[in-house]
């Protein structure tokens, strides 16, 4: 998790209860609840890298366009 992330965002990276040993993320935006993920990642590190996409899908409007 070596990877900054830029001021308007945070993420916060939380252990499920279910499944027991999965991790979801949180990501915000002026402190503000944007998007969660909607899948249990095996790991802290896939948690991380998933949360930073979609970090830059919120960032970038051109990029969401397109996944449309």
């Amino acid at each position: 998790m070596t990877a900054t992330v830029p001021h308007p965002y945070s993420i916060e990276i939380s252990p499920l209860q279910r499944p027991e040993g999965h991790f979801g993320w949180a990501m915000r935006k002026h402190g503000k609840l944007t998007e969660r993920s909607d899948r249990p990642h095996l790991s802290e590190h896939k948690a991380w890298e998933s949360a930073l996409a979609a970090m830059e899908r919120d960032s970038n409007p051109a990029a969401a366009a397109r996944r449309r």
